[in-house]
C-alpha cells in the first residue's frame, strides 16, 4: 500500500495532478522523437504497448513485447525527461505474477510514474479490438494484490477488458474495491456507459482511454470532466500522425521525382536545424536536474 509519509517521487506528483482540478492528459509515445515533440506540447505522457509494439518490433499489439525492452525505453524516456509524468501500459505484467512484480519494481526505480496492468488472458488484443478474454476475476486480483504490495511510490491502474455488461459492472466495482489508484474499463461505448462505470467505482479515481478509430467516443477533455473523468490516456495520436505525415511525404517525393521540398518559410516541412534544436532541449533538460540535485 502507498503510504503519506513516503517522501515525493514521480508516482505520487502523478497523483497530486489526477487529484487536481479537471481531467489529466497523458500523451501516447512510441519513440523518443514522438517523446520529444509531446513533451513541447504537454507535461504527462502515455507510453502506449500499441505504439510500442509498432515502433519497436514493427508487430500488432498482441503481445509480442517482451519487459526487458520497455523497461530500457523507459529508462530512456526518464533521461530525457525528468520531470514529465510516465505511465506506462505492462500488459498483463507479461504473464506470470512474479515478473509483473518485477517490473514493477525496475520501472519504480528508473522513476516511471505509474503502470496499467490489464485483466486479459493470452492471446491478448488492443484494448479496442474484438475477441478480447479475460481472466478470472480471482486470478487477476490475486496478481494486482502482489503488485500493490510490491510498489511503495509508483501509481496503479487497475484495467479491466471485460466487455459482457455485467461483467464490466462486477469487476469495475472490485478493482474500485482494491488499493489501486486508478480504475480503467478499456473499449467503452458510450458516454452513458461512462456514468456507468463512474457510479460503481464511487470515489476512486478513473481513466479513460482515448484512441483513434476504436471503440470509444471521441471527447473533448470539458466533455470528460463533465462525466467524471480523472484522467484521460491518448494512445496513439503520434503514431497514427507519424504514419499519415510519412506516407504523405514519400508520396509527394515520388510526384516530384525526388526532389525534396524547400524547408524554409511558414509551413515548410522541418529540416535538420529544426529537428536538431527539438533535441537539443532533451540534453538541457537531463542537464538542468542534474545542477539542481547536485
Amino acid at each position: 500500500m502507498f503510504h503519506a509519509s513516503t517522501p515525493a517521487g514521480p508516482g505520487q506528483r502523478l497523483r497530486a495532478a489526477i487529484a487536481d482540478q479537471g481531467t489529466t492528459p497523458l500523451i501516447g509515445v512510441h519513440d523518443m522523437y514522438s517523446a520529444s515533440i509531446a513533451a513541447e506540447h504537454y507535461d504527462g505522457m502515455f507510453v502506449s504497448g500499441f505504439g510500442f509494439a509498432a515502433s519497436y518490433y514493427g508487430l500488432p499489439d498482441i503481445g509480442f513485447i517482451a519487459w526487458p525492452d520497455m523497461v530500457a525505453f523507459v529508462e530512456r524516456l526518464r533521461g530525457a525527461f525528468p520531470r514529465h509524468h510516465l505511465l506506462v501500459d505492462i500488459d498483463d505484467g507479461y504473464v506470470d505474477p512474479e515478473v509483473a512484480c518485477h517490473v514493477v519494481r525496475r520501472l519504480e526505480a528508473i522513476g516511471a510514474s505509474g503502470v496499467i496492468l490489464e485483466d486479459q488472458k493470452r492471446p491478448r488484443r488492443c484494448g479496442h479490438a474484438d475477441g478480447k478474454q479475460v481472466l478470472p476475476l480471482e486470478e487477476y486480483l490475486a496478481k494486482l494484490e502482489l503488485v500493490l504490495a510490491d510498489r511503495t511510490d509508483l501509481l496503479v491502474v487497475a484495467r479491466t477488458d471485460a466487455t459482457e455488461e455485467q461483467d464490466i459492472l462486477r469487476r469495475a466495482r472490485a478493482l474500485a474495491e482494491t488499493d489501486a489508484d486508478v480504475v480503467l474499463v478499456d473499449g467503452v461505448r458510450s458516454e452513458d456507459w461512462i456514468r456507468r462505470i463512474r457510479k460503481e467505482v464511487g470515489d476512486k479515481p478513473l481513466l479513460f482511454n482515448q484512441i483513434a478509430g476504436g471503440k470509444s467516443p471521441r471527447l473533448s477533455l470539458s466533455e470528460l470532466t463533465e462525466l467524471g473523468v480523472d484522467v484521460a490516456i491518448y494512445s496513439t495520436p503520434c503514431l497514427f500522425a507519424a504514419h499519415q505525415a510519412i506516407d504523405e511525404a514519400l508520396t509527394g517525393l515520388k510526384t516530384a521525382d525526388g526532389r525534396l521540398p524547400a524547408t524554409a518559410g511558414q509551413n515548410k516541412p522541418v529540416g535538420v536545424r529544426e529537428s536538431t534544436e527539438l533535441l537539443e532541449r532533451n540534453i538541457a533538460r537531463s542537464r538542468r536536474l542534474a545542477d539542481v540535485t547536485v
